[in-house]
């Protein structure tokens, strides 16, 4: 089976990918604006762009769909 697919949009919508972020993998001028925090939720396009860093993987899906993006999930 020697197919190629576009995974470049769902419906329309480019597709954006939401992993978690360790805090301490972030640069140390954004560490120091999270005390407390041990984990973030980013938002990368399909060419690992990072797009946006959010508190919580709900508000990262949310941020994508409201900018007419498809969010799904990255291990």
């Amino acid at each position: 089976m020697d197919v190629k697919y576009d995974f470049g949009t769902q419906n329309g919508r480019p597709i954006v990918y939401v992993r978690p972020v360790k805090v301490d993998d972030l640069p140390e001028e954004v560490r120091a604006q999270l005390e407390g925090v041990q984990t973030l939720y980013a938002v990368h396009s399909n060419e690992g762009e990072r797009l946006a860093l959010v508190r919580d993987r709900k508000l990262a899906f949310f941020l994508a769909r409201q900018n007419d993006m498809e969010p799904v999930t990255v291990h």
